[in-house]
C-alpha cells in the first residue's frame, strides 16, 4: 500500500501543481487512497520532496531529481527567485531564502557537487552550508552570488 501511495504521489506532483500537504491529501483521496496528514508528511519526507517556486510566485512540490535535472538556467532562476541574503562566519555560510524554499535551494547547492562544500542543512527559510576551509569561503560566496546575478 505504501509503495502504491508513494508512486501515486510522484505521479500527482509531476502531472499538476500540488501546493500544500492538504492539496496532496485531497488529490490522493480523489484517487481513492485514504490518507492522514501525518502519512502525507512522512511520505513527503521519505520521497525527499521539495518546494519549488512557480512562475506566478507560489510554491509546488517537486522531486529532488526534478531539481537536479532542471539545468543551469532553471537553477540560476531558482536561486535568483529564492535567495534573500548570504552571510558567513569562519567556514559556515548562512543563506536566507523565501519561506518554504530552503530545502530546494540547499538540495540544489548539494547537487552542484562543489568540493569546497561539505554539506548543507536546510530549514524552512535558512540554510547552513559547511565549507571545508575558511580560505574557500570567499570563492564559494562569489560563486553563489554569480548564480543570482
Amino acid at each position: 500500500m505504501k509503495l502504491k501511495r508513494q508512486l501515486k504521489i510522484l505521479e500527482l506532483i509531476r502531472s499538476r501543481d500540488i501546493h500544500t500537504q492538504e492539496d496532496l491529501a485531497t488529490a490522493l483521496r480523489e484517487a481513492g487512497i485514504a490518507v492522514t496528514q501525518a502519512t502525507v508528511s512522512r511520505d513527503i519526507k521519505e520521497l525527499n520532496l521539495v518546494k519549488l517556486t512557480t512562475a506566478v510566485g507560489g510554491y509546488r512540490y517537486s522531486t529532488a531529481q526534478d531539481v537536479s535535472a532542471a539545468g543551469t538556467d532553471k537553477m540560476r532562476r531558482y536561486f535568483r527567485d529564492s535567495l534573500l541574503a548570504l552571510d558567513f562566519t569562519e567556514n559556515l555560510l548562512v543563506l536566507k531564502t523565501l519561506p518554504g524554499t530552503a530545502q530546494g535551494v540547499g538540495l540544489t547547492l548539494d547537487q552542484m557537487g562543489w568540493p569546497e562544500i561539505v554539506g548543507t542543512v536546510a530549514g524552512d527559510d535558512t540554510i547552513l552550508a559547511v565549507v571545508r576551509t575558511r580560505e574557500a569561503v570567499p570563492d564559494v560566496m562569489e560563486r553563489i552570488r554569480s548564480l543570482v546575478r
